[in-house]
């Protein structure tokens, strides 16, 4: 049997689907996986790439933190914010690191705690966009991407 996926934000539902074969979530100690027949489970997400499997294909998410609960082979995420990796945007992506590494530099004008929760988020959509165009899709610059 397998699992049924759903990615909920506070403005919408983002994805659901009841044929997933795995996913794999940035939970805060580390990443985890969940297959079919799971034990129940409910845990903090940090921000990171969560990966949808089904059918052998994987479709990267972005997630900015949230939290993830397994129950009768349903998956549910509730996400702070979340994009799909076919929407982030790569001249956005930049931009935000580039926002951010300028405040870590500059400390006076920026709380740095902030500035590196910035980073890392920009640098994940970096990430899985860098993932997928080595992957061969066509259909995306060089580079890297994503946006605060």
């Amino acid at each position: 049997m397998p699992l049924k996926l759903e990615i909920i934000t506070g403005e919408r539902l983002l994805y659901e689907d009841d044929g997933i074969d795995e996913v794999i979530a940035p939970g805060s100690l580390g990443q985890l996986g969940v297959l079919p027949h799971h034990a129940a489970l409910f845990t903090s997400l940090q921000a990171g790439e969560l990966i949808v499997r089904k059918d052998n294909v994987d479709q990267p998410f972005f997630l900015s933190g949230g939290f993830l609960e397994v129950k009768d082979d349903v998956v549910t995420v509730l996400a702070d914010a979340a994009e799909r990796g076919d929407d982030i945007d790569l001249e956005r992506a930049e931009a935000a690191r580039e926002r951010a590494e300028q405040h870590l530099r500059d400390e006076s004008s920026y709380d740095r705690v902030r500035a590196e929760g910035a980073l890392r988020r920009s640098l994940v959509r970096l990430k899985i966009l860098e993932r997928r165009r080595r992957r061969g899709r066509a259909d995306l610059p060089s580079g890297r991407g994503g946006a605060e």
